[in-house]
């Protein structure tokens, strides 16, 4: 901190991000206009087409082609992760090393061992730096229902419908995406939801929908049980043509409650009521990752994370293997977790 006519300045936080195709650009642009006490010093992406591309939207940033090349050269203070999840732990594991504070996208990795590697080397650096981006945590509605859940002013929670639909996706989409991709979201928010782990999985088709690519096998119904006997029914529905929604109510003891509903112009006019519909998630939850990076920077300054851990990273790779299970035998699977580390207790 540095004071300049007699007004306290801050230094800016040079944040890395690392990819930089859909969701890095849509972060480097976030980072560079919206966000508050942070800068992107630098793009880590191979490409370099779609470094040039963000580096247009980011003056000050410099382009590296590999993490290790952006850490050897002091290029950021902090990093965040926005490449396929497969692609995670190359970076991770130096960045930790490093001693580098990482948002890192959904999912932490592709499955519970990966994820587990990645959990031992936090714990070994001595300090949780990770902070995995499940952002509908920072959703102004799911905070709210969460909020009300907690509270049990509607008496106990019994169960959750979900609803999360696409209008389309590319024909690269494939069936395990439909879980590891897609409902890891949900297996994420119904455990913040109803504060409790995911104990099983069990997935049911709908008739095919003949829009749907080839070879996908979609709408699923995906039945989600916590321990806590709360049960989650989830509708993934990514051919549905009509726009991007994600909704989800809650049964009370008591009550009802609803949120996700579309916010935009309604119309009643020839004897229909037209409303408009969001027609992708960065729309739906741009004020979410807003808040989520916002809220991370704040607590890279004081040394912490604030949101979902790599504990929960692995606990929703644990359950999305469960669900891989399921969709491909059509059994109920039992989720199988490693007990929780006292590095982790006092985690989220």
């Amino acid at each position: 901190m540095a004071t300049a006519n007699n007004a306290t300045v801050t230094k800016e936080l040079r944040i890395a991000v690392v990819g930089a195709g859909l969701m890095g650009a849509d972060h480097v642009i976030r980072i560079e206009n919206r966000i508050v006490g942070a800068t992107v010093s630098a793009i880590v992406e191979p490409d370099e087409a779609r470094a040039q591309a963000a580096l247009g939207t980011a003056p000050n940033a410099a382009w590296y082609k590999n993490i290790e090349d952006a850490i050897a050269a002091d290029a950021m203070d902090a990093v965040l992760i926005a490449t396929p999840g497969q692609f995670h732990e190359p970076v991770l594991i130096p960045a930790i090393a490093a001693g580098l504070p990482i948002l890192c996208e959904k999912p932490l990795a592709p499955d519970a061992e990966i994820s587990l590697r990645i959990v031992e080397a936090e714990i070994a650096s001595g300090k949780q730096l990770v902070q995995v981006g499940f952002m509908r945590r920072f959703d102004a509605e799911y905070a709210a229902l969460r909020e009300l859940i907690a509270s049990q002013d509607k008496g106990e929670l019994l169960g959750l419908h979900c609803k999360h639909r696409n209008p389309s996706v590319p024909d690269s989409y494939h069936n395990d995406m439909l879980i590891f991709d897609s409902v890891v979201h949900e297996i994420d928010v119904v455990r913040f939801l109803a504060d409790s782990p995911i104990k099983s999985v069990e997935v049911k088709h709908f008739k095919r929908n003949s829009k749907s690519p080839a070879g996908l096998q979609e709408p699923i119904l995906v039945l989600l049980e916590t321990e806590s006997e709360v049960l989650a029914t989830v509708e993934m529905n990514v051919s549905v043509g009509f726009g991007y929604q994600v909704k989800t109510e809650a049964v009370f003891e008591s009550g009802i409650a609803d949120i996700g509903r579309a916010a935009g112009m309604e119309i009643a006019y020839d004897g229909q009521l037209i409303t408009q519909e969001h027609a992708s998630f960065k729309t739906r939850f741009a004020a979410a990752y807003d808040a989520q990076i916002q809220r991370w920077v704040r607590a890279v300054e004081k040394g912490t994370i604030d949101g979902p851990s790599a504990w929960d990273g692995y606990l929703a790779a644990a359950a999305v293997e469960a669900g891989l299970e399921a969709l491909k035998t059509g059994t109920k699977v039992q989720a199988k977790y490693q007990a929780k580390p006292s590095f982790y207790k006092s985690a989220n």
